[in-house]
């Protein structure tokens, strides 16, 4: 049954004769396309002729390199990017696309897969970090100007920044713990004068009531109530006022007991503490995060080989379907028909001429009738069955 199924004979034939239907550009593509892929054996085929993704790890960073062909590709070079965006002298200044001179100075009869290589043997020897984001996106959103990942539907979880393990929290001033982050969130404001003791005192923090929104952390803080007298004043005589109004220490050291002011100073403090206990759990947090980040990224790799092979096996199930359509059967029914009438008239002939003996001639030349027969009745049903499915076809 060889003649029936010659898969591997009319697939080798097809391929040694396809290169002539090409012109020489279109050879020399395949060409740089098959020095690719045997080069890279992870390498994963997103359109075919046209895109190609290679995941690498470098540090336990694993990063996926997009080379794309353009249409007039060998003739115009590759666009080569990475993502996520990372931090290298061979990259832009986005951190997204390849800016080497092997990629820059292509030509039609440079070597992909050995610049590919090279490009990966640069980044093992001088390893590059993660480029600075503001935003932590958890899906991927099409970095401007990127390729976008054709016929894909899985999103992908961009790593999140490393931070350094051994990071210490200090107590900041309450001066410079407000001013900071009142400056993440607010219009820079100009600079309050320094009267002497009054820059070691906390800034005026805004007061909310109940009918007010709740700030975004979900706390809000109200000023303590400011009275309309004070009777601490109410006992001082004129002079001892005069006095203080024009000494700043005397009027600080009475502003100083003022219970609203410890008030203040005391919620300052608890708020600190809070503050830095809530940053030492986000930090016991991040090796937690950084876990699950790198299982997401292992199961997306697994994920790429995966679709990689499955679409490799759809290539095969189609090259086999075809091989096994009734057109190609008829096919290749009627050539081993021909063939085998032919070597019953070489029997015959050889008969004629006196090299056979006639018991030899009548087993060898019946034998060889009935299989030229029985091909040529199975592929004139073979005919009569797509002749009946063509008339029979819904419309």
């Amino acid at each position: 049954m060889s003649w029936l199924f010659p898969l591997a004979k009319s697939a080798s034939s097809s391929a040694a004769g396809s290169p002539g239907g090409l012109t020489s550009l279109q050879q020399q593509k395949q060409r740089l396309i098959e020095s690719l892929r045997n080069s890279h054996s992870s390498i994963a085929e997103i359109q075919k002729d046209v895109e190609y993704r290679l995941p690498f790890t470098v540090n336990n960073l694993t990063i996926n390199m997009n080379i794309l062909l353009p249409p007039q590709f060998p003739q115009e070079k590759p666009v080569i990017s990475v993502y996520p965006p990372i931090r290298h002298h061979l990259m832009d200044k986005q951190g997204v696309y390849v800016t080497s001179p092997l990629v820059n100075n292509f030509t039609m009869h440079s070597d992909l897969g050995k610049i590919v290589q090279s490009l990966l043997d640069e980044f093992w020897k001088n390893p590059p970090v993660l480029a600075p984001s503001t935003a932590f996106p958890y899906l991927y959103s099409n970095p401007s100007g990127m390729p976008p990942y054709a016929s894909q539907g899985f999103p992908f979880l961009p790593p999140y920044p490393p931070q350094e393990a051994n990071r210490s929290i200090a107590s900041l001033p309450v001066a410079d713990s407000v001013s900071s982050s009142s400056t993440s969130y607010s219009p820079a404001k100009p600079a309050a004068p320094s009267f002497g003791v009054l820059s070691n005192l906390p800034l005026p923090v805004p007061t909310t009531d109940a009918s007010a929104p709740i700030s975004q952390n979900g706390f809000g803080y109200k000023m303590p109530d400011v009275p309309d007298a004070f009777p601490e004043l109410s006992e001082l005589s004129v002079s001892q006022l005069t006095d203080m109004n024009e000494q700043e220490e005397i009027l600080l050291k009475l502003f100083l007991t003022l219970p609203q002011l410890k008030q203040i100073i005391t919620d300052k403090d608890d708020l600190v503490k809070n503050i830095e206990e809530l940053a030492r759990k986000n930090l016991l947090l991040e090796p937690s995060l950084e876990a699950k980040r790198q299982t997401v990224l292992d199961k997306y790799e697994l994920l790429t080989q995966m679709k990689s092979t499955f679409e490799k096996k759809m290539q095969r199930q189609h090259e086999l379907s075809e091989s096994c359509s009734a057109s190609a059967l008829q096919a290749r029914l009627k050539v081993a028909a021909h063939e085998a009438e032919e070597e019953s008239d070489n029997i015959a002939e050889d008969f004629l001429e006196g090299k056979t003996e006639i018991d030899d001639f009548l087993s060898s030349f019946m034998e060889k009738r009935t299989i030229c027969h029985c091909r040529r009745a199975k592929e004139e049903k073979l005919q009569a069955m797509a002749m009946h499915s063509q008339f029979h076809a819904p419309l």
